[in-house]
């Protein structure tokens, strides 16, 4: 033992939503990242008041070693380091264990059912380790002008010096470039091709500086190929897409692959249309529903060559009206979930099937209970580890209704 009393050694155990293992120190729950379950370390409490209900720490000393370590390919999402990379040190198969495990465990939990699926790789993420999928980054400045990340739950930041989990051309304009001290720099490689385009403050920026021309290019191109066809897109630069860049084809064909015959959809959190698009193409007729102003608009352009599709701007909760029916739904909602209002929203639609595209274990676990309470039945879910090297994980899952 060492006489630093930030430093403890601990016994490593389950995994838990988040990124991190539980450990216990002296009756004590301790969240411990950079840690494998089944590991001894030693770890550096970084949050640990005698008051507060649990303490956090990293694993900085491997004392006994997990056969699923490896050598994170980005050390400075270790510890004392930057978020984004925190099971960088488990190795691929091991990392999609664990969100197997914490899904099951949260299905487990929160719909008191088992989970149905596995979590499957995205494709050509084994060929590179893990790694060049990111197709979208965003830095802050720091002092220097260097791109650099926060420090995991900190304020300072930590100029970068690789981006591992960024395509090529994504780290090359965020490492290669200089930027007013402060700023937020976003990179963008469409399909995780070259160049990216960048934008600061959420200005176009070329050459090293500010783009001020009048036709300064504000939008990109997408394309998403999958066995049911091929469809382009386009938005606005700095607007919301699939970060990885096989996302948009997993998830286009899981959602057509479920949808089944219906011929009326609703679309909720719409987004740019990635999906409105081609079950639009299919001559389903789509209603489209969107929060964000900037993405109904990307959608509005997309979709403006389908006559079957039709875009609302609005809440989706305070839009879905009494009377408004559909054969099938598809949902996409931010991180925490639908949640009960707007499920209590959606049941009067009536719909036959549900198609449920999911961000966060916990949040889907707890509206797979509130389907159910709601008299739809969870027919089966499949993961897709479409964010390796950290804890996300998407899910897609098919409700019946009974």
């Amino acid at each position: 033992m060492t006489g630093d009393p930030d430093l403890i050694e601990l016994e490593v155990g389950a995994p838990a939503h988040g990124g991190h293992c539980v450990a216990r120190h002296e009756g004590r729950v301790v969240f411990v990242r950079h840690a494998i379950p089944g590991e001894r370390v030693r770890a550096r409490l970084t949050e640990a008041g005698e008051s507060d209900r649990f303490w956090r720490a990293d694993a900085v000393e491997i004392l006994e070693e997990s056969p699923d370590r490896v050598a994170s390919p980005w050390p400075e999402a270790g510890p004392g380091g930057v978020g984004g990379g925190e099971l960088g040190h488990v190795a691929l198969p091991a990392q999609r264990a664990w969100k197997l495990r914490i899904l099951r465990e949260a299905f487990e939990r929160f719909a008191h059912r088992d989970f149905p699926g596995e979590v499957a790789a995205a494709a050509g993420d084994d060929a590179r380790a893990g790694l060049g999928w990111r197709t979208r980054a965003t830095a802050t400045a720091d002092a220097e002008g260097r791109a650099a990340m926060h420090g995991y739950r900190s304020d300072a930041l930590l100029a970068l010096d690789s981006l591992p989990i960024a395509c090529g051309p994504v780290e090359e304009a965020l490492l290669g470039g200089r930027f007013p001290a402060g700023a937020r720099v976003q990179a963008v490689a469409p399909g995780g091709e070259g160049p990216a385009r960048v934008l600061v403050d959420g200005a176009p920026w070329k050459g090293g500086r500010a783009d001020r021309r009048d036709n300064a290019p504000r939008r990109v191109r997408e394309r998403v190929a999958t066995t049911h066809g091929e469809w382009g897109y386009q938005l606005d630069v700095g607007g919301f897409w699939q970060v990885h860049r096989e996302a948009p084809a997993t998830l286009v064909g899981a959602v057509l692959d479920r949808v089944g015959e219906a011929r009326s959809v609703l679309d909720l959190y719409a987004g740019a249309g990635l999906f409105t698009v081609p079950l639009a193409s299919q001559g389903r007729a789509v209603t489209a529903i969107e929060a964000d102003p900037r993405a109904a608009r990307d959608a509005r352009r997309n979709v403006h060559d389908l006559p079957t599709a039709s875009i609302v701007h609005g809440d989706v909760r305070r839009s879905l009206v009494e009377g408004q029916g559909a054969e099938a739904v598809v949902l996409d909602p931010p991180r925490a979930g639908a949640g009960r209002k707007t499920l209590d929203a959606l049941v009067p639609v009536g719909a036959e099937r549900l198609v449920y595209v999911a961000c966060d274990p916990v949040a889907l676990a707890r509206d797979t209970a509130l389907l159910a309470e709601r008299g739809y039945a969870l027919d089966e879910a499949q993961a897709f580890d479409l964010f390796p090297m950290t804890h996300h994980v998407e899910t897609v899952a098919t409700f019946v209704r009974e």
